[in-house]
């Protein structure tokens, strides 16, 4: 068992849980293309919104100190490949969603969630809106990718190094 300052706060387990769940779903129910403009995903939509109000929420939790030190055994080129790994992710939770939003605004689809239209951040095209759309789709995939990695990662500290990493993130 784990100390208690040796775990991540419940804020922030409960926030990379729901984060990886919503960005999961994003994925399984998203749609591209001319679809999009004559049957919004709104499911896929509110998933992406929520991601990126809960990055932000987990940014402000890490900052308030709901992030323990890094496992004592980790060298510092890990430390590194850990920090460069969680930055990435970040950007992406990030860079997804608003490239999302940008992608819809141009669209036109207006986005109502929860009973709150959401503004657009970018003026409506009636043709084709530029390669925004192709990035949003990358930077998806890019996340799946990532988010993967970051777990095969965990599961070889776990059982290779057996140095208590997933503990520190587990909700049980």
């Amino acid at each position: 068992m784990l100390p208690k300052n040796a775990r991540y706060s419940n804020t922030m387990i409960a926030i990379h849980w729901f984060t990886a769940v919503l960005v999961v779903v994003a994925y399984l129910v998203s749609e591209g293309g001319r679809h999009v403009r004559a049957n919004p995903p709104v499911l896929h939509f509110a998933c992406g919104f929520a991601v990126l109000v809960l990055v932000f929420a987990r940014l402000i939790a890490r900052a308030a100190g709901g992030a323990p030190p890094p496992v004592a055994s980790v060298g510092p080129a890990l430390a590194r490949a850990a920090k460069l790994g969680h930055a990435a992710l970040y950007l992406l939770l990030i860079a997804v969603p608003l490239t999302g939003w940008y992608a819809v605004s141009r669209l036109g689809v207006p986005i109502d969630l929860w009973g709150l239209r959401i503004p657009a951040i970018a003026a409506a095209v009636h043709g084709r809106i530029g390669p925004i759309g192709e990035i949003h789709q990358i930077g998806g995939n890019a996340i799946l990718i990532l988010a993967g990695l970051h777990a095969a990662v965990g599961v070889w500290h776990q059982f290779a190094r057996r140095d208590h990493t997933l503990e520190r993130m587990s909700p049980f």
